[in-house]
């Protein structure tokens, strides 16, 4: 028996610990140094992989209704500024003309390993760029209002470089162009920003954040979830849920509106080939 369970391990599995979305990883290696938004995580046990998938919190549901036009569009120029720099084939021109659709994307899918933890997640992807002199041409693309402070300065190395250098640094992207704008919209500057180089723009922060932090965090969180959750089972999900300073609180449920992974996947005919 016991070969015969090895054997279905070895052919029925994906072979790895860990599946989910970029966003997720981005969220948890920046949680050392969150100060306002937590995280829940649902989790299901398939097969020998932990499948985990991100849920707006209740404070986050809050935040979500009271969304004004005016932010809503402020999102807008994000993507506007993806279009005028991007075009849809190499050496050809961008295409302004046309609606923003933020349902288009490329996704790009990668293994990858933390420690003891192997991971399989996707993340999406602005654009390549063909002068980048390695193997990943990657670039991705942001927005911020133009940095006219010293306080503004500080803010936006602390708070916003760390999350750019965490969602790019996940999926090897090794460039990031910049766009500075005003307040209505309008990109004035542009600036580079090479993926690991971006923690040494805040090291002469007081009390500096740091990749090795981030990523022990990362590591600390995933070996969690494998020693407090053992049933393999579909149905059953454990929330994992948490708030800036407070502890990580594990719930398990098998509430429907959490069993995030679909029946043709649980059913799929591949798993008993």
């Amino acid at each position: 028996m016991e070969d015969a369970d090895n054997q279905v391990e070895r052919f029925y599995s994906l072979s790895t610990d860990f599946v989910c979305w970029r966003g997720l990883l981005t969220k948890l290696l920046c949680s050392p140094y969150e100060n306002r938004d937590g995280w829940m995580i649902a989790v299901i046990l398939y097969r020998g992989t932990y499948f985990l998938c991100d849920f707006e919190t209740e404070e986050k549901k809050k935040q979500l209704a009271k969304v004004t036009e005016r932010q809503e569009e402020m999102c807008y120029w994000g993507w506007k500024f993806e279009q005028y720099v991007t075009s849809d084939k190499e050496g050809g021109k961008p295409d302004t003309s046309r609606p923003v659709n933020n349902n288009e994307g490329f996704c790009s899918v990668v293994r990858s390993r933390l420690n003891k933890n192997s991971l399989v997640y996707g993340g999406e992807v602005d654009g390549i760029d063909n002068t980048i002199n390695n193997s990943n041409k990657y670039v991705e693309y942001k927005t911020t209002r133009q940095i006219e402070t010293r306080n503004q300065d500080i803010n936006f190395r602390r708070f916003k470089l760390i999350k750019w250098w965490a969602q790019s640094y996940l999926v090897g992207i090794s460039k990031i162009v910049c766009g500075y704008r005003d307040d209505q919209g309008i990109v004035h500057s542009l600036d580079e920003f090479k993926t690991q180089k971006i923690p040494d723009e805040a090291k002469d922060l007081y009390n500096p954040w740091k990749p090795n932090v981030c990523f022990n965090f990362l590591d600390q969180f995933l070996n969690f979830v494998k020693s407090a959750i053992n049933t393999d089972n579909p149905k059953i999900v454990h929330i994992l849920e948490w708030s800036p300073g407070h502890d990580v609180v594990c719930q398990r449920t098998e509430n429907e509106k959490y069993q995030f992974l679909p029946d043709w996947f649980i059913n799929w005919e591949g798993w008993d080939a």
